[in-house]
């Protein structure tokens, strides 16, 4: 390639201007930071919407499903712990109000049971008073009619969403062209730089 191709070529490349890129660089990473930023706070959002659902009794599902499917969707919204020891959204409203209906519903069948006990011991110890065999006969039959509540697993309660490391929206799209133009200011600044060079 002779001086005179390569001083047409310099030519064509010079009008570029090196700042021209970098400076649109900068505004597309400006804007991909605060897209980010505006991601990170609809998510906030969404997941105090969850737990004033799970507080208040709310549509808990419809909450949790709209998270879901945002963090799915959106970077910078991860709602994922490393070691999964602590899940970021725990319904504790809503896994306490089934333990408080479960306990409930236990309680309702024992008393039942008790009352059960109380005439089945009556009939077949009807002489006896305190302190006879009614009340071991009772104790027994509780024991052997009566139920205890059932465990419910808390992991039913516990949520984390991870979210993509790149997703099609403003911050996506700005990070990817950006990315672009820091590529290009570099490779423009090094083929400047040697034709320059070269065509002295």
């Amino acid at each position: 390639m002779n001086k005179r191709h390569l001083h047409h070529v310099w030519t064509r490349i010079r009008p570029i201007k090196t700042w021209y890129l970098f400076a649109s660089c900068l505004v597309l990473a400006g804007i991909c930071v605060l897209s980010l930023r505006s991601n990170y706070v609809t998510m906030t959002h969404l997941r105090n919407a969850v737990y004033t659902a799970d507080q208040q009794d709310g549509d808990v599902e419809k909450a949790l499903e709209r998270l879901r499917a945002y963090v799915g969707s959106h970077m910078n919204t991860s709602l994922a712990t490393n070691d999964g020891v602590y899940p970021p959204i725990q319904l504790k409203y809503t896994y306490a109000r089934l333990q408080q209906a479960e306990q409930k519903r236990v309680d309702n069948i024992n008393s039942q049971v008790y009352t059960s006990a109380q005439q089945y011991c009556e009939a077949l110890y009807p002489n006896s008073f305190s302190g006879g065999p009614r009340v071991p006969c009772i104790e027994s039959y509780v024991q052997t009619h009566g139920t205890a509540a059932r465990k419910i697993p808390d992991a039913m309660y516990k949520f984390d969403f991870a979210s993509p490391a790149w997703s099609p929206d403003l911050a996506g799209w700005t990070m990817a062209a950006a990315i672009v133009l820091l590529v290009l200011t570099v490779i423009r600044f090094v083929i400047g730089f040697a034709l320059e060079a070269l065509t002295r």
